[in-house]
């Protein structure tokens, strides 16, 4: 058994010994060409470089996006011009840092992450829960560092037609760093406004805010990002309590290991914060969407990671409820489906999609915009349940409705250069302001009258008390047009028209009077009456001529008469040949 033992561990000394010998030779240069590396410059393990093409998608890609973000947020000074220097900055690198092996993905990269800053620009646009009470465009994010005393000023404007009384305006606190950026104990007083007039749009933004002041120390273990600063409002307008809240943003820049917020630090490790999904925009088919109509929104939204898909993503579209009282709320949006809910089923890290739905409009809402919440509820890799919610403003227009009132002509029969007067009121019949009412007449026959009514409210009315002159004679049915043109609240013009009725006639030559005539009736001596300056050949041609339009006067009259009698058995005709009530016809 020995034996055996030691003839078995010969044979392995053996075999280990040709086993050295082989990969010491051919064997050993077969795993050294395995491990080495690739030096021909064959680099397609790094991905392709981008083509024109797609460069030139991807600046589009940008500028879609920033322009977008200008548009739908209505951005103005330095927020614009934030969007804007990145685009520019962006659209260079992508046509000149990516153009190597491997450079498609990174170009990519760097697209969503250009993307997220301009997103994140947007992020730190003030906003207020009231309709009326916001923070003047003046408003600069302001930059804070950890540890510096800070003065936020919020420069408070009161939009409402309504005096604001007792406005007391409170920062809302937190003791967690993620959510307020200064010591809890600096968070000073509460600030009052006893009186807070309405906007007056003739004086100066200067005049008409209140710049309310407020002194903050920041932590010191405060976080690097955009802060929400949120402020509570309490006031008085008509006689009634309301509240409302005010959101700013600050960007803090806090020390190297006090982390951002887009981070939450547990011991040594960083784990990133949940996906984000956001609203990029939104569209309405039509375009103007009045009360009582349907339409088609669609809405843009993005998941704004770089890492992590969202899946099982539900959006539920709600419209903010108006009204006071409970019995009395409404909801200004209703779906069409009798569904408001919107599923999809993943969206990739940086990818978009489109939300649509059909939604109709109550009949009776007031002229302005409506808060349209989109409330989301995902999963992500880590989580579940996820949720998040964002909002779009949609305005609703109101269909402007004028009509007019019996008119009077008086007189209704008038001579070249004579005068008429024409009345009548125009009715605001809608729930929308008239503006700039004008009211002209047209005809070849008259001219003047124009008359100015400027602004009539919903409900109102306005009384047209117009002179027109007699320009030349009637050659017609004696129709003339009053023009009722107004403006809606964006300056587009809409014209009615009101058909009236007016007679001009020749003005006689002369009258025909008893002083021309002998007391026997004969004709007094024209040229004794005048000493010899009017010629007797010319006295037949006077008498002629005022026959003549005393006869044309009378035809004129006599065929006028006829019309009317004609279209008024023309009506009784058409009235027998018509069912009545009972659908059967009149006999």
């Amino acid at each position: 058994m020995k034996r055996k033992m030691r003839n078995w561990i010969k044979k392995g000394m053996i075999l280990a010994m040709a086993g050295m010998i082989l990969l010491s030779g051919a064997g050993l240069t077969t795993i050294r060409a395995m491990a080495a590396p690739d030096v021909s410059g064959n680099n397609n393990d790094l991905g392709p470089a981008p083509n024109d093409s797609q460069m030139e998608a991807a600046k589009s890609e940008l500028a879609t996006h920033a322009n977008n973000l200008i548009v739908i947020n209505s951005l103005t000074g330095s927020d614009k011009q934030k969007i804007l220097d990145m685009l520019e900055e962006a659209r260079h690198k992508v046509g000149s840092d990516y153009n190597h092996a491997g450079g498609y993905e990174e170009m990519r990269a760097y697209v969503s992450s250009v993307i997220s800053m301009m997103d994140a620009v947007i992020s730190a646009i003030p906003s207020s829960t009231s309709d009326f009470l916001s923070l003047a465009d003046t408003y600069q994010t302001p930059t804070v560092k950890y540890g510096q005393a800070v003065t936020i000023v919020l420069p408070v404007v009161n939009f409402s037609t309504a005096e604001l009384r007792d406005v007391m305006i409170k920062p809302h606190v937190s003791n967690l760093v993620n959510e307020w950026p200064f010591e809890p104990s600096s968070a000073g007083t509460t600030r009052n406004i006893l009186s807070f007039p309405p906007y007056d749009n003739k004086k100066n933004m200067e005049l008409v805010r209140q710049d309310v002041s407020f002194n903050f120390v920041v932590r010191q273990d405060v976080k690097s990002g955009y802060y929400p600063l949120k402020f509570d409002l309490t006031y008085t307008r008509n006689g009634k309590v309301e509240k409302a809240e005010l959101t700013t943003y600050v960007k803090t820049v806090g020390k190297a290991d006090s982390g951002s917020l887009d981070e939450t630090g547990e011991g040594d490790e960083a784990q990133k914060s949940k996906p984000r999904i956001i609203v990029t925009g939104f569209e309405t088919a039509p375009g103007a969407v009045y009360a009582g109509s349907t339409f088609t929104i669609t809405i843009h939204v993005q998941n704004t990671s770089k890492s992590e898909s969202v899946t099982n993503v539900l959006f539920n579209m709600q419209a903010k409820e108006e009204g006071k009282d409970e019995d009395s709320k409404f909801a200004a949006f209703l779906p069409t489906s009798g569904s408001s809910s919107v599923y999809v089923d993943s969206i990739a890290p940086g990818a978009s999609k489109d939300l649509v739905i059909e939604m109709s409009a109550k009949s009776d809402l007031a002229q302005k915009p409506y808060v349209l919440d989109v409330n989301m509820k995902y999963d992500a890799k880590d989580a579940v349940d996820l949720t998040d919610t964002a909002s779009v403003s949609i305005p609703i227009l109101q269909e402007q409705r004028c009509e007019t009132g019996d008119a009077e002509v008086t007189p209704s029969d008038i001579t070249v250069g004579g005068q008429a007067n024409i009345m009548f009121d125009v009715y605001n019949t809608g729930k929308t302001t008239l503006y700039n009412v004008w009211v002209k007449f047209q005809g070849d026959s008259i001219t003047g009258g124009d008359s100015f009514l400027g602004t009539i409210a919903s409900g109102a009315t306005g009384s047209v008390d117009a002179m027109v002159t007699g320009a030349a004679a009637t050659m017609d049915d004696g129709k003339i047009k009053a023009l009722i043109s107004y403006e809606n609240e964006s300056g587009v013009v809409t014209t009615v028209e009101k058909e009236l009725e007016l007679f001009v006639t020749e003005e006689m030559m002369g009258e025909f009077t008893d002083d021309m005539m002998g007391t026997e009736g004969e004709m007094v001596n024209l040229d004794e009456m005048e000493g010899g300056g009017i010629k007797k050949f010319i006295l037949p041609i006077v008498l002629v001529a005022i026959v003549l339009a005393v006869a044309g006067l009378v035809i004129f009259k006599i065929r006028r008469k006829k019309k009317k009698e004609q279209e008024e058995l023309e009506a009784d005709l058409k009235a027998l040949d018509e069912p009545d009530n009972g659908g059967y016809k009149r006999y």
